[in-house]
Formats: C-alpha cells, sequence, structure tokens
C-alpha cells in the first residue's frame, strides 16, 4: 500500500511540506491540513457515523459523516469527493465550502493529538451508502436539529471537532 501523506502547515496555515499520515497523528502532532464534511440526503437529513473501533484516534465517537485529509498538490474538492467515496461507498454532488477559516486542536483519552487547519464542507448523496467497516462502524441520517440538540446535552459522545464546528453559525445555519 502506498504511504498517504497529510500537508504539514505554518502557523498563517501556508504548506511547508508532507509527512506519512501514520506519523503525524501522535501526542506532538504537527500543524496540518485535513477537512471536514457533512452530507445531506434527499430529505435535507444529516448523516452522523461512529467511527470505527480501530481508529487511531476518537475510536467509538459519534462525528460528522467523514473527515480526511488532501493529499499533496490535491484540491480539496477533490479530497473531499475521493475520502467521501473511500469511508462511504458514496458518490458526492454539490460540494460547497461552509466555512474556511475552522481550526481546532484536540487530545483524545490516548493522548493523540489532532491539530489542524480544516475547512468544513457539505456534500449531498447522490448514491447509496457503502460504509467501509475500517472506518464507520455505525451511522444514522438524523434532522439538523436533532443533531445540535443532541451535541449541546452530551458533548462527550461526539468528536471535539464536531462539536465546535456546530458551535459556528455559518456551520450550523447551512445544515
Amino acid at each position: 500500500m502506498p504511504v498517504e501523506e497529510v500537508v504539514l502547515l505554518d502557523e498563517a496555515h501556508r504548506p511547508i511540506g508532507s509527512r506519512d499520515k501514520a506519523l503525524v497523528h501522535d501526542a506532538d502532532t504537527p500543524l496540518h491540513l485535513g477537512f471536514s464534511c457533512y452530507l445531506l440526503d434527499a430529505e435535507g437529513r444529516v448523516l452522523i457515523t461512529r467511527r470505527a473501533l480501530t481508529k487511531r484516534a476518537w475510536p467509538g465517537v459519534w462525528s460528522n459523516a467523514f473527515c480526511g485529509h488532501p493529499l499533496p498538490g490535491e484540491a480539496l474538492e477533490a479530497a473531499v469527493a475521493r475520502r467521501g467515496h473511500f469511508e462511504l461507498g458514496v458518490t458526492l454532488t454539490e460540494i460547497v465550502l461552509l466555512d474556511s477559516e475552522f481550526r481546532y486542536r484536540a487530545r483524545d483519552d490516548s493522548g493523540v493529538v489532532e491539530n489542524e487547519y480544516c475547512p468544513v464542507f457539505r456534500a449531498r448523496a447522490s448514491s447509496p451508502l457503502a460504509p467501509n467497516p475500517d472506518e464507520v462502524m455505525a451511522w444514522q441520517w438524523v434532522s439538523a436539529e436533532d443533531l445540535i440538540a443532541a451535541q449541546a446535552a452530551t458533548p462527550c459522545v461526539f468528536s471535539p471537532w464536531m462539536v465546535a464546528q456546530l458551535g459556528r453559525p455559518n456551520i450550523r445555519q447551512a445544515l
């Protein structure tokens, strides 16, 4: 299997190199480029996914549809489409940037740190889901209102990036 690299960034969010994804996420994770995507179905419901228990960071945690990292030189929208297909087996349409300035740093219970400049997207599913069990252990389509209420009531059940993203009015209102 080829090495999957992530794009390392300086504090101004400019690329400064790349590193093997498997070596980036630890207790001293450098700032790198990622993305998050919220997926809507034909009825306007939002997909939430429960991360597989084999995931290195935040295993078993509920989160937005999927996240990922663009490869060096890969456009963000292309990375979103690629990762949506890899994690969920889904074809995406209407990939829309919701927030180009989202950044977060969080540490999970095992000590793994995420440190990302993470543009946030919304897309629509144009094919049935076929989730990859190495990535997703469960999924559910929910109304935006129910998702916002659930994460406000029980933030510890959800990924820290999703909780922070749903705290931003521009993202919350776009769902």
